[in-house]
């Protein structure tokens, strides 16, 4: 998402940071900026847009000075705008930061009843403020840095410059990625290893709870209580290319892997555990006020919506229908003023939900986008916006973009089951303790990705699959099938396991290998004997079941297994094994798996 970066040393200092923000781009971002110290004096420029913006207005207004920091903003808090791009000042203090400040409203009015006035609308310029006002106090800049991150709760990078200490770039962490780069006579700082390379290969990865303070000549670590950490520099042997993909082969593969993270990153700072509920700041929607739901999206969203639909019945107790947006507005749908229609779109752009949503709003329905992009077409063209917040999504085959879909029509639902009083408060708790332990559950479910790759060796020169699921799981069989195809161009079939014997069991033979969802929930007595009938007419099994599954993994032919999830959760846990599946197949096949033929991550004609 947002990426930071900062430099001290000889060099001029807006050369770097623009250099550095450049090899930053492929995280995605919709402002930028910089802030250069000279003569005891910080320097600002900002931009909307691309950076190429930014890098006009320094040519045009140019920047000198050898020590600033740098940064591209992927809007959280705040539409896309001059005001709301990093850095931020106040008092002669600058800030980047990149997470969310989850107590930046009870904060906020703290300072302004001090006499604060604040210029944007970001959970970020706190963090200037409460600096400045700590410099003020008498504080160094690592002790004003240091007395704020006490104060502050949530996840957070950042960087600091003040024109008091024109010598310093102080910078912290807290569950999220910040590395120093240690060069000869210069220190450089950022989110991601790219925008180091062109000063140095030497690298100290800041971990959660630690402050890194460069110079010139000496960069010191320490914890958030002052005590210095001693480490020694990794030296980095990635290629710049495969230092935008993070070490890994292909994009796609980073995305699958930063899943956890994603996956944490849209729920936090929505969850409010004591009570159960779930705050969507802005949606004022009264739960009385529907009375039918329906969820339009293309591909990979349309799955994500079959599993919502689960949510929204169990939770809201509404009627749900899903649609293929690109059939919806020719069947004439029963759409009035009580009726709430959410669209799901990575991008915002998809030509044929933008033209569902037109046209239901001409009926007067209600209407909620769950999307990845900030200020798209669908978050205009709708009348509020669930952002999910993936992060950039480089490979055209959706993976963190699909289940952190899953989590925002969860949170949604629950809003709503919870407002109708559907949903009792020990409930929600219940429900959202659930959802926070996910992030740890699927770290562990990354594990299988060696199992995953051996398996994939045995099955790659196929040329049929067929999934099978159940309940909440039968979208998952067919995003698995999906995602196959789009990658590997192998023939494959998601279906509901309880439809076998109307008709897809004649397909089955010693070449079609089925790959059964069998996690032990309430289905999973079903699944057995699906399995036994596809294993009695000569067909190969690949089973992925929960750690400690005996019955299924004595019937399959091959076995991944995965950590037990709630019903609600196995839907995200199962398709990591699924997009390791097809990612693992498609590369012994050698295919573009980040690019694959005849297809575009954005559908934006009908």
């Amino acid at each position: 998402m947002c990426g930071i970066v900062g430099y001290i040393g000889a060099r001029e200092a807006s050369d770097v940071l623009l250099e550095g923000l450049k090899k930053l781009e492929y995280r995605g971002y919709d402002s930028s900026g910089v802030a250069v110290v000279k003569d005891g004096k910080v320097g600002l420029r900002r931009a909307v847009g691309k950076l190429d913006r930014l890098v006009a207005e320094v040519k045009k207004r140019p920047l000198a000075g050898h020590m600033g920091i740098g940064h591209t903003r992927w809007a959280t808090h705040g539409r896309p705008s001059e005001a709301n791009a990093h850095p931020h000042m106040e008092g002669g203090v600058a800030v980047v930061h990149n997470g969310i400040i989850e107590n930046y409203l009870s904060l906020k009015e703290v300072l302004v009843g001090e006499g604060a006035k604040f210029k944007s609308e970001t959970d970020t310029e706190i963090i200037s403020h409460l600096i400045h006002r700590e410099i003020k106090m008498g504080k160094t800049l690592v002790e004003a840095v240091r007395a704020t991150v006490r104060l502050i709760k949530g996840t957070f990078a950042m960087a600091a410059v003040s024109e008091h200490e024109p010598d310093k770039i102080v910078a912290a962490r807290m569950e999220c990625p910040l590395i120093v780069g240690i060069g000869r006579h210069e220190s450089i700082l950022s989110s991601d290893i790219p925008a180091i390379l062109s000063v140095t290969r030497r690298a100290v990865f800041l971990k959660d709870g630690e402050m890194a303070v460069l110079s010139r000549d000496a960069t010191i670590i320490t914890d958030f209580a002052g005590k210095e950490i001693k480490r020694e520099p990794t030296t980095i042997d990635w290629s710049p290319i495969m230092a935008e993909k993070g070490g890994y082969r292909h994009f796609m593969l980073k995305e699958i892997f930063e899943q956890p993270r994603a996956v944490a990153d849209t729920f936090r700072g929505l969850l409010m555990e004591e009570s159960g509920d779930v705050f969507l700041d802005g949606l004022d929607m009264p739960a009385g006020s529907i009375d039918r739901i329906y969820i339009v999206a293309c591909g990979t969203s349309w799955h994500a919506g079959l599993v919502g639909k689960y949510f929204f019945e169990e939770f809201f107790k509404v009627p749900t229908e899903v649609d293929l947006a690109s059939e919806f507005r020719y069947r004439n749908p029963l759409v009035g003023k009580k009726t709430l229609v959410i669209a799901i779109s990575q991008s915002g752009e998809t030509a044929d939900t933008l033209a569902a949503i037109k046209e239901v709003k001409k009926r007067g329905a209600s209407t909620i986008a769950v999307c990845n992009v900030v200020e798209s077409s669908l978050t205009r063209e709708t009348g509020w916006s669930l952002m999910t917040h993936a992060g950039p999504e480089i490979g055209v085959a959706s993976t963190k973009a699909f289940t952190t879909q899953l989590i925002a029509l969860y949170m949604l639902a629950l809003y709503f089951g919870r407002r109708s009083g559907n949903v009792d408060a020990e409930t929600g708790v219940a429900l959202i303790q659930e959802l926070l332990r996910l992030p740890k559950k699927l770290e562990e479910t990354l594990s299988v990705a060696p199992a995953v790759e051996n398996i994939a060796k045995k099955y790659s020169h196929l040329r049929d699959f067929i999934y099978l699921g159940r309940g909440l799981n039968h979208p998952i069989a067919l995003e698995g099938a999906l995602k196959l195809k789009e990658i590997s161009y192998i023939h494959a079939e998601g279906y509901a396991a309880g439809e076998m014997k109307h008709g897809p069991i004649a397909l089955i033979d010693e070449d079609m290998p089925v790959v059964a969802l069998a996690p032990n929930d309430r289905s999973y007595p079903k699944m057995l004997g699906n399995m036994e009938e596809v294993k009695a007419r000569g067909g190969r099994l690949i089973a992925i079941v929960n750690t400690d599954d005996i019955e299924a993994s004595q019937k399959a032919d091959d076995v991944i297994k995965v950590p037990p999830a709630s019903m609600h959760f196995t839907p995200v846990i199962l398709s990591v094994p699924l997009q390791l599946i097809a990612y693992h197949i498609a590369v012994l096949k050698g295919t573009d798996v980040d690019q694959p033929r005849n297809l575009a991550k954005s559908v934006t004609v009908e």
